[in-house]
């Protein structure tokens, strides 16, 4: 399989050059598509790409690589110095391709996988474009930068019959599967209330990365990297902090509200909320950031035929000088399950059935007489096996020691690359569907409104007549990416 594999690779070159020189030469017009000839064998490698090689772009390709029968064989970014870097890093024994123009990875027919890693703003026109080309997509969170974006994925993925797995890559962990058994067990008896946090307080946690000081424009494509952003001069923190701005990013809400919204989603099965509202502020970070580093959202729950209605609450505070305790707090009937990724408790708690009477009761205020009648009746209706509680049980899980989510998360799109299975543990559709409220957060921060959510359509709703519309989030974006 391997030297047939590499004799059709070769017999391609050519035509894979021809292409590749065109893009460079038309460099603002439309990729070409090289359609995905080849089958993936299970005992064959898949060879993939990473596009954008920063932080997360490395992290990411690092656990990809943990799975076996992989290979990287290419890497983008718009910083040639990660490139260089990704040479060094991934391309000691071999020759690692590397390119400022992720067009030229998609026009590569010897790579069958692309991780997309990439500011938010670019994640739909890559993930689209490379669908197009006949690669399978591994796309970080969020799927999307705006409401309105969503579909055009969804479809684009469902045309393509390539896998596709969204990047929140904790819902693979011991513990959130853990979590998910439990409350599908009816273990904490029907959910009416969830919560959950995530905190931070040192400038890096802030996104206040460091800054190369070679950083220039011609060490960075400044102009690729705004695409379809309003147009500005080269800005080294604008390129390197983008996530400080709304231009590029979604905020804490698409960074960090999208892992806990997806972990809930996991345990849940829900379909998502019908109504969002948020409030923060800019309370410490003051940095020329016009991203909130203090924001709430409380969202509503419809009962599906899968859980009862419930209210979530949702929060991250960059300015937390206190103690920080990260967790997730599913709240039911009969007891409540705190996780996070490494582990989880679980403590049951059944009230009696006799509601009991005395104390901080209107009880004391009766005659005698009619105390006694009281009693009397509430002795015929509860007798005595009724009137005490199950002891309160407590049950902890600790996530295996080499439980690594990020790999077991790339395991699951691998797996199923193989097998040409669109069945990945977070598609498109469950992606969007984690990501909308999200997005819903920022409109509803930025706009000081309720935004109406119909989670089975995954579309916006008008908030007086509830009739849908195709208003995106904010500042509507063109549908032309300059390349």
């Amino acid at each position: 399989m391997e030297s047939n594999r590499r004799t059709f690779i070769k017999s391609l070159s050519a035509a894979s050059a021809l292409v590749a020189t065109e893009t460079i030469a038309k460099p603002f017009g439309a990729p070409a598509y090289i359609p995905n000839l080849m089958k993936i064998s299970p005992n064959d490698k898949i060879r993939f790409a990473t596009i954008g090689m920063g932080i997360q772009g490395n992290f990411d390709t690092q656990s990809a690589l943990r799975n076996p029968d992989v290979e990287l064989v290419g890497c983008a970014d718009l910083y040639t110095g990660r490139l260089e870097h990704a040479k060094t890093a991934y391309g000691k024994d071999k020759d690692l391709f590397t390119t400022r123009d992720y067009r030229e990875i998609l026009a590569r027919p010897d790579i069958d996988a692309v991780i997309v890693v990439v500011p938010d703003h670019w994640h739909d026109h890559i993930t689209i474009a490379a669908l197009k080309a006949g690669k399978n997509v591994y796309c970080e969170k969020p799927m999307v930068q705006h409401l309105s974006e969503g579909k055009a994925v969804i479809d684009a993925w469902k045309k393509s019959g390539k896998t596709m797995q969204v990047g929140s890559q904790r819902i693979s962990s011991a513990a959130f599967k853990e979590a998910k058994r439990l409350v599908e067990a009816g273990e904490i008896g029907q959910i009416n209330y969830i919560e959950s946090n995530n905190d931070r307080f040192n400038a890096i946690g802030a996104w206040n990365y460091s800054i190369p000081p070679d950083a220039s424009t011609q060490t960075v494509d400044w102009d690729r990297f705004l695409g379809d952003a309003p147009k500005r001069p080269f800005d080294e923190k604008r390129f390197f902090r983008w996530r400080n701005y709304k231009d590029y990013g979604t905020g804490v809400a698409g960074d960090l509200f999208i892992h806990l919204i997806t972990g809930v989603h996991f345990v849940t099965n829900t379909l998502g909320p019908t109504r969002i509202y948020s409030s923060g502020n800019l309370a410490y970070w003051k940095d020329g950031r016009d991203v909130p580093d203090v924001m709430s959202c409380i969202m509503d729950y419809p009962k599906t035929d899968q859980h009862e209605a419930f209210q979530m609450v949702l929060r991250v505070n960059f300015a937390n000088a206190g103690k920080i305790n990260d967790v997730t707090r599913i709240i039911g009937n009969e007891g409540q399950i705190e996780f996070s990724e490494n582990n989880l408790i679980m403590t049951k708690k059944k009230l009696p059935i006799a509601p009991g009477y005395g104390g901080y009761d209107s009880f004391f205020t009766f005659t005698e007489p009619v105390q006694q009648e009281f009693v009397k009746k509430y002795d015929a209706q509860y007798p005595p096996d009724t009137r005490t509680a199950e002891p309160v049980k407590e049950i902890r899980f600790e996530a295996p020691k080499n439980d690594d989510p990020s790999a077991k998360h790339f395991a699951d799109f691998f797996d199923n690359v193989r097998k040409g299975s669109q069945g990945t543990l977070e598609d498109p559709v469950f992606g969007f569907r984690a990501a909308a409220p999200v997005l819903a957060c920022n409109e509803s921060y930025f706009e000081q409104k309720v935004v109406h959510w119909d989670p089975v359509t995954m579309t916006q709703q008008h908030p007086i007549t509830k009739e849908t519309t195709s208003k995106p989030m904010a500042e509507k974006k063109s549908t032309a990416k300059k390349a």
